[in-house]
């Protein structure tokens, strides 16, 4: 594994949604690495408790909370519980999300509703919760609220069966740049990261299929990349030294775009 990028969030409390297992178990870890106090936030408790144990393991403080980002009621209360163990959460990471391989034709009301509940209202959800509490606790003052959407390159460019999780994605973007329009006085700053494809759980299954190879062969690199790869740009941003970064949009994907 490649030696982690030296970033010091001491002091900093972070809630990371979809943190039992893929990218955001892995954002976790190295948001605790880097020193943060941090709140793993999901729907499925198990797998949660193994990943705490893992940043405990390395020396790191970390904490479970159930969370369901497109309930209301289930949002707020993972807040409450994260200020319950470890104070005003000032690091937000929104990266739960769903995804479906089905073509347009395919897809069913309820497919469409379940991609749009995970990837839109529960991003806003997380975020907009989030900015409140950091607002009453005085992020105006201290400048030191940062949220990171975490969006997809399907957002830019179209790949197949990707029709409204692009979307959805696409809704990612522009809403990370609204927020930070909407709080760039309150000192929360507000950006998105848009990860390629990378080898992770959600891919897993795609990249072992001929289709998902061929995808592979028509990148510019043709290569997948470990999704470490994310974790420099995520701690930067949640980082002091990205006081006047908001309303960005970087694109990781090692030219998969291009």
């Amino acid at each position: 594994m490649a030696e982690q990028p030296k970033f010091d969030l001491t002091g900093r409390v972070a809630l990371v949604t979809g943190a039992s297992s893929g990218l955001g178990a892995g954002f976790a870890k190295a948001l605790a690495a880097a020193g943060a106090k941090v709140v793993l936030a999901a729907r499925r408790a198990d797998k949660l408790a193994e990943q705490v144990a893992a940043i405990e393991a390395a020396g790191g403080q970390a904490v479970a909370v159930s969370m369901d980002v497109t309930d209301e009621a289930s949002t707020k209360a993972a807040y409450d519980a994260a200020e319950a163990a470890f104070g005003t959460v000032d690091t937000i990471v929104a990266n739960a999300g769903v995804a479906t391989e089905k073509m347009a034709m395919s897809l069913s009301v309820e497919d469409v509703d379940f991609l749009l509940a995970a990837n839109v209202r529960g991003v806003f959800l997380t975020a907009n919760e989030g900015a409140k509490r950091l607002d009453q606790a005085g992020s105006r003052e201290k400048q030191h609220g940062r949220i990171v959407l975490i969006g997809s390159i399907t957002a830019e460019k179209v790949f197949p069966a990707t029709s409204v999780y692009g979307a959805t994605k696409a809704a990612v973007r522009h809403l990370g740049k609204a927020l930070a329009r909407e709080w760039a006085r309150r000192g929360i700053c507000v950006n998105v990261i848009q990860p390629g494809y990378f080898e992770s759980e959600m891919t897993a299954e795609l990249l072992e299929s001929d289709a998902g190879a061929a995808m592979v062969k028509s990148f510019p690199r043709q290569r997948m990349r470990p999704a470490t790869d994310l974790h420099a740009p995520l701690l930067l941003l949640c980082s002091d030294a990205a006081a006047g970064v908001t309303g960005s949009v970087f694109t990781i994907d090692d030219g998969q775009t291009l």
